[in-house]
């Protein structure tokens, strides 16, 4: 598939092993691809430099083919965007804002009040009096309201609340369906695995791994919860070599990580005992990313 966003060996230094650096990624034509760390990993950096907002000091960034810093007006008028930090003007409410936009953006009003109303919030505010999940709302209208084919969200459900995340998810996969190819920013877990075919995680301004959602969803590594009707059941398993996570002889129970290959022979060691139950518990995303984040974790990046 044609990738439409590229970003090229991309280095920007700030010193004190802030920026980011060597980072590369793609996206192609009609994909949503999440872009996951903590806060100060590098993702906004990455963005602006994408917006044509800064120049990097080595490599490069394009959209659709063109040079982000050489045409950012080009290119702008092809995409939608939400920064991480919203600035607002001064002396305007939230719908004299968005008119005001339209007009540049030449939208017919009834499409930014359609998404009012599907947000479930009235603009008629003063701007600079809103709330966090308000001003947030105005940018989500703004970044979709001129039907943009690429859109390039920064942490873009900051200060709203759980119902409004799934309103979210829903119009990005209403957005997805109409061939929008999309780059979302993001340190939450779940509108990643809700949202997006393929992600990138960066640590300390680094990629440290690409992947695509399905290959979390089907890994080859499992984890099991045992609960034995004897202690001493437990505590013999626990003995043998396998991967625990957990051990709790006080409630007889055992957590215990294996990929497909060793699942006949945790089958085989278990035959021997009387258990309580079995159960698998389900591979997640968060699990995934804190392999990376955590000091000496295993790197489930080389398994998956």
């Amino acid at each position: 598939m044609e990738s439409v966003i590229k970003i090229n060996n991309l280095t920007k230094d700030y010193g004190s092993n802030r920026g980011v650096f060597d980072v590369s990624l793609e996206v192609r034509r009609g994909e949503v691809f999440g872009f996951l760390g903590p806060n100060g990993a590098g993702k906004s950096t990455a963005i602006r430099h994408l917006l044509g907002f800064q120049k990097a000091q080595q490599g490069s960034c394009e959209i659709l083919g063109l040079d982000c810093w050489k045409k950012p007006s080009e290119i702008q008028k092809h995409i939608g965007y939400i920064a991480g930090e919203i600035a607002f003007p001064s002396g305007m409410n939230g719908w004299q804002f968005l008119k005001h936009i339209a007009s540049i953006r030449k939208v017919n009003l009834d499409v930014p009040k359609q998404l009012c109303e599907y947000f479930q919030f009235d603009p008629n505010a003063n701007i600079k009096r809103m709330s966090k999940g308000m001003k947030q709302k105005v940018g989500l209208v703004v970044a979709f309201m001129h039907d943009p084919e690429i859109i390039i969200l920064d942490e873009p459900t900051s200060g709203l609340d759980p119902l409004m995340q799934a309103k979210f998810c829903d119009l990005i996969k209403r957005e997805k369906a109409r061939g929008k190819t999309i780059l979302m920013s993001s340190h939450i877990f779940e509108e990643i695995e809700k949202t997006c075919d393929r992600l990138a995680i960066i640590k300390n301004g680094r990629i440290v791994t690409q992947i695509e959602m399905n290959q979390i969803e089907h890994n080859q590594n499992k984890q099991f919860e045992i609960r034995f009707k004897a202690q001493q059941d437990a505590i013999s398993f626990s003995n043998l070599n396998f991967n625990f996570s957990e051990k709790n002889f006080d409630k007889n129970r055992v957590k215990v990580f294996v990929n497909d290959s060793q699942i006949n022979n945790l089958m085989a060691a278990l035959y021997k005992y009387q258990l309580e139950y079995i159960s698998e518990i389900k591979f997640t995303l968060e699990q995934y990313f804190m392999e990376f984040y955590k000091e000496g974790g295993q790197n489930y990046g080389n398994s998956i």
